[in-house]
């Protein structure tokens, strides 16, 4: 479900067990964080500089004390587009990339995707080959940040399958794929985003916030 142009102060509409929110927002680097703290702060109800944030092995940001230690979230920016997801008792992944020309995407799927990957990707025409690589890159991204472990991980170390708006986890090294789940983000015509975390099944509510006045 998407819902458009809502301010912040609409989150506080309960985040329910069995849902994630993501939330679409204009971005501009220089703003850093405070976005993101923002709308963390209307899901907590305190104020964006009461926010103690720390850090996984990894770095993935985390609630420090003393905070709801069962709310997880995650962000990704690209370009002027940001994505925030937070759910609770389950740790997002969230990826997005902008659609551009990818010259090197078979270079870069040889040395770095698995083989499967590279196949699916070496049959597509070149006019496709962008998108699909695209999509694949934040799929892995997304399950990636939702381990915990980010790319340092490595890319080559889980497969992604893509079909007509399905993705699937076909092999995660050390994990059952069976305990993943993993989307697509319908955003537009110019922009690809995934979602992954750990456990069963999650109604995604994604809207998008409106600009600051």
């Amino acid at each position: 479900m998407t819902t458009d142009g809502q301010a912040p102060a609409k989150v506080a509409e309960p985040l329910h067990d069995d849902e994630i929110h993501v939330w679409r927002l204009d971005y501009d680097h220089h703003q850093g964080r405070a976005p993101f703290h923002m709308l963390l702060a209307a899901y907590l109800g305190c104020t964006a500089d009461a926010i103690r944030l720390g850090a996984g092995a990894y770095g993935r940001p985390s609630l420090e004390t003393p905070h709801d230690p069962d709310l997880h979230f995650n962000w990704t920016h690209s370009s002027d587009q940001a994505l925030f997801a937070i759910a609770r008792g389950v740790e997002p992944g969230v990826d997005l990339e902008r659609l551009r020309a990818r010259p090197r995407a078979l270079a870069i799927a040889e040395r770095y995707f698995s083989a499967d990957e590279f196949v699916a990707l070496t049959a597509l025409e070149p006019a496709a080959r962008d998108a699909a690589f695209l999509q694949l890159w934040t799929a892995k991204e997304a399950v990636l940040k939702a381990t915990g472990r980010g790319l340092a991980f490595g890319l080559h170390r889980l497969s992604i399958g893509s079909r007509a708006d399905q993705l699937a986890l076909r092999f995660l090294d050390g994990e059952l794929p069976a305990h993943w789940q993993l989307h697509r983000l319908n955003l537009d015509d110019v922009h690809v985003g995934s979602i992954a975390w750990r456990g069963g099944p999650r109604t995604i509510r994604l809207r998008t916030l409106a600009p600051a006045a």
